[in-house]
């Protein structure tokens, strides 16, 4: 069947009802909406705000194919300690607006809209906290607005350039191998494929999988809660497909400018990687490496975590970060 993506009977954007999100186990936070730029008109962006508003901020980024819902153990820990906790959901996910186009979903169009909230929220002495995606979106942030930035945890997180000085240094290997051809993961391949192609493609599937605890049907539901149709996943199906695999893509040329300004980033840098992560193993080495800020850090493996390391042990990862932002 062709999919008139024009048509009349297909809106641009589609927005998750309200009633998707009611009784969230473990989800007691208030919603706001920030208006931010979009394809056709404005679209409007979620955010958890939690905590004094003139606090230094702790903003929580999640990836594919979470929300915010991802953070709701750390954020208790964040306000007690005095901060002020932000975790956004990026648009195409959570309570955010949700393109229905898959060609609205660029790297650079993640990078505008979180952008277009840190500075409409006019948020200043960030800890960036990022995970998976967030990682690239928010670092590519960091570098257009890095007198924003205080401190960074890279968690679980990547920055692909596709260039050939990355071969043998991550475990879901992308790097070029000639001047033409590309090593690619059988895994990472598999991954958007998956996304692409599976008529069943689920969050909360998705979430189980790459986690080592056994999440309870409440908490798998609350994370397929913001797709309830087709319509409402495509930016879930896009985000594996932008993830650099040559170092021609678009999204290489964007990693690149940010590895350019990390390189001179000298506030503390701290990796919290867990060991049950091959879809980031390596990573956290080449931040320790490149990023002069990450000198003499104490960078932290999570023991028996996996890639979805808030779902394993948030909490006490929440509490390390205090731990450290205080001594830092």
């Amino acid at each position: 069947m062709n999919i008139d993506y024009e048509g009349p009977e297909v809106p641009a954007v589609v927005r998750t009802p309200e009633s998707c999100f009611d009784k969230l186990p473990d989800f007691p936070f208030a919603a706001h909406y920030l208006t931010v730029p979009g394809p056709g008109g404005d679209l409007r962006m979620h955010y958890l705000d939690e905590g004094p508003r003139d606090a230094p901020v702790v903003l929580m980024l999640h990836g594919e194919p979470s929300w915010s819902y991802l953070y709701r153990r750390m954020i208790p820990v964040f306000v007690a300690a005095g901060y002020r906790a932000v975790a956004p959901d990026l648009i195409g996910f959570g309570r955010s607006d949700k393109p229905t186009r898959p060609w609205d979903y660029s790297f650079a169009s993640h990078l505008n809209w979180l952008e277009a909230l840190v500075c409409g929220l006019d948020l200043q002495d960030v800890t960036l906290v990022c995970q998976d995606w967030g990682g690239p979106v928010g670092l590519g942030v960091l570098a257009r607005q890095v007198e924003r930035f205080s401190r960074v945890v890279a968690a679980n997180t990547m920055l692909h350039t596709a260039s050939a000085e990355l071969a043998g240094r991550t475990a879901w290997a992308a790097h070029a191998s000639g001047e033409d051809d590309s090593t690619v993961n059988r895994g990472l391949l598999d991954w958007a494929r998956h996304s692409l192609r599976e008529g069943h493609f689920r969050a909360g599937d998705s979430l189980q999988f790459a986690t080592m605890s056994e999440l309870a049907p409440a908490v798998v539901a609350a994370y397929d809660a913001p797709f309830p149709s087709e319509w409402h996943k495509a930016g879930m199906r896009q985000f594996p497909l932008l993830i650099p695999l040559t170092s021609s893509d678009p999204g290489a040329a964007i990693n690149r400018e940010t590895w350019a300004v990390l390189a001179r980033f000298d506030r503390p840098f701290l990796t919290l990687f867990s060991d049950r992560d091959p879809t980031t193993r390596g990573w956290e080495l080449l931040f320790q490496e490149r990023v002069p800020g990450a000198a003499g850090q104490p960078h932290t493996l999570l023991e028996g975590a996996g890639h979805f390391w808030q779902e394993d042990c948030g909490e006490q990862a929440a509490r390390r970060i205090v731990e450290w932002m205080q001594a830092a």
